[in-house]
């Protein structure tokens, strides 16, 4: 047990090797409960891309004791929440609700993951619906840029390959395809529940214990390791008004020691209204209204990227100032007084997002997940102020190469 920032941690394995992890928060009425299932696209072969995410959905679409409408009814008439995300790493099926109702939620989350049974005609009819989705990804190219991004960065790969798949293969999926994965992947050692809110831990590992049955599987899929491309540039006509792009390349995972300093550099070129680049691209110079940097971490691997929407005229212009504003910061210490400033933002962003329960639910997950520890909001504080102007620069030189970037501009097609 860990007591913290006026919470309770607490951690109980279950003989089924399912892994318990809770954060008693007094001062909510609320409750947040996640199933987190070590798997995401990452653990595809190349003739299932989708198939996570397929599986994500179909877990909706009936139980031995429930149908698909009540399921979807089940915690909306609680006045809770119901919901579900697929990652590259991760499955996440999640309830929000009244502390009164952690039992219907703990039961209903357990049906869902432990008992759906997969009927080939909702099979059949949830194929048209991510069908759908796919083609909703392709006509917001915002969005879709980031999909190829990926693709070029790591070809070949399946962190390259879409989370929601191809056309082809979802329209060839059905039951024994999915049951087949779910068999796979779907085991005690393989799930971490993870509650926050006010709650009683034992009370919690009692009803997981009680609903949550699997088998005593041990075989997960092996990771495919993720190589990064050479550098080059990708040109895609589409009907669009507006050229997006996106540039970037491969960064450190989410266990380096290093992530600290490029979430403060991260923040200080494209965190916010007055970053570095929003600040030179679209307030001094007026040629974007989207720009900013990113990152994504996972456990072996991770990467930077930077995107912007703008006129097709006006890209090589910006491509040289994201060029020079990543030159300057691999050379140039930041002032102390800067870097104090987006230590205090970053600290300031953290500590807000935790007034959420369901922040601090996945936040919970994700630490065992990737350090396999509880992780206090004190001990994420102490990293970020240790970090120094010299470590900016290190990690600077280290992940900002631009002349070895991968970069995907999709351009209007007249």
């Amino acid at each position: 047990m860990v007591s913290s920032d006026q919470s309770i941690y607490e951690k109980t394995i279950l003989d089924n090797g399912i892994s318990i992890i809770s954060e008693r928060i007094d001062s909510v009425r609320s409750v947040s409960i996640g199933i987190w299932v070590k798997t995401g696209s990452r653990a595809e072969n190349v003739s299932e891309n989708g198939i996570a995410h397929f599986l994500e959905h179909m877990v909706f679409k009936g139980t031995k004791k429930r149908s698909p409408l009540k399921i979807a009814q089940s915690m909306e008439f609680l006045g809770g929440s119901l919901n579900a995300f697929t990652g590259k790493e991760v499955t996440c099926f999640f309830a929000n609700a009244l502390d009164t109702h952690l039992k219907n939620a703990v039961e209903i989350l357990a049906d869902i993951v432990c008992n759906s049974t997969f009927p080939q005609k909702e099979i059949n009819r949830e194929k048209q619906v991510v069908l759908e989705e796919i083609k909703s990804i392709k006509d917001t190219p915002e969005e879709y840029v980031f999909d190829i991004f990926h693709e070029k960065l790591f070809p070949n790969s399946s962190l390259g390959r879409p989370i929601l798949g191809s056309e082809k293969i979802i329209d060839s999926m059905d039951r024994s395809r999915v049951l087949s994965f779910w068999n796979d992947n779907y085991f005690g050692q393989n799930i971490i529940v993870s509650a926050a809110g006010r709650l009683n831990h034992s009370n919690l590992v009692k009803l997981v214990d009680k609903y949550f049955s699997f088998s005593n599987g041990t075989h997960t899929r092996p990771v495919e390791t993720a190589k990064s491309a050479s550098s080059k540039a990708y040109y895609l006509d589409q009907p669009i008004s507006q050229a997006h792009l996106c540039t970037g390349g491969e960064s450190i995972s989410y266990k380096s020691e290093d992530r600290f300093s490029l979430m403060i550099l991260n923040t200080y070129l494209g965190g916010g209204m007055s970053s570095r680049l929003f600040q030179q691209v679209r307030e001094k110079r007026g040629l974007a209204y989207s720009v900013y940097s990113f990152l994504d971490f996972y456990s072996d691997v991770g990467l930077f990227g930077i995107y912007a929407g703008t006129d097709h005229q006006k890209l090589d212009i910006i491509q040289s100032l994201l060029k020079d504003e990543l030159h300057r910061v691999s050379i140039k210490p930041l002032k102390k007084n800067t870097l104090s400033k987006l230590k205090n933002q970053l600290k300031g962003n953290l500590v807000l997002t935790l007034e959420s329960s369901s922040r601090r639910m996945s936040r919970l997950a994700k630490n065992e997940i990737y350090f396999g520890e509880y992780v206090s909001l004190d001990k994420l504080i102490k990293g970020i102020d240790q970090v120094q102007q010299e470590d900016i620069i290190s990690i600077a030189q280290k992940v900002f190469r631009p002349d070895d970037f991968i970069t995907v501009i999709l351009n209007p097609s007249n």
